[in-house]
């Protein structure tokens, strides 16, 4: 389509939208086909030993059983094996990032204004 900004009516409104519309849904697919694929090249299951590999802090067996134990870790249980998906490993990584300084008093401020109403 031509250069949407010369141009543009009233009469050539419903054009240039459903154009947009089209590249919005185009630009939509592409993201989700490349989501897909790049989930499913980093999707696989590890065993305990793996795990243990795979983490940076290389954990021993024991420290894993002890994380299942306490529910800490995502684990998938078939029958006596645990197995541990990497995606979910990933992620439970990343959420167990502490806050910096100025990110907890940048939240405690936000807290103290709306506990007192805007008010200091």
């Amino acid at each position: 389509m031509e250069n949407l900004n010369e141009g543009l009516t009233l009469e050539s409104l419903p054009r240039a939208f459903s154009h947009l519309s089209s590249e919005v849904s185009e630009i939509k697919r592409l993201l989700i086909e490349q989501s897909a694929e790049h989930s499913t090249k980093n999707d696989r299951w590890m065993d305990i030993n793996e795990l243990c590999q795979y983490h940076p802090d290389k954990p021993t067996k024991a420290t894993v059983y002890g994380w299942v134990n306490a529910r800490t870790i995502p684990v998938h249980k078939g029958g006596k094996k645990l197995r541990f998906l990497v995606s979910e490993i990933d992620e439970w990584l990343l959420s167990n990032r502490l806050q910096s300084q100025a990110e907890m008093v940048n939240e405690a401020g936000k807290y103290l204004v709306n506990k007192n109403g805007g008010k200091r």
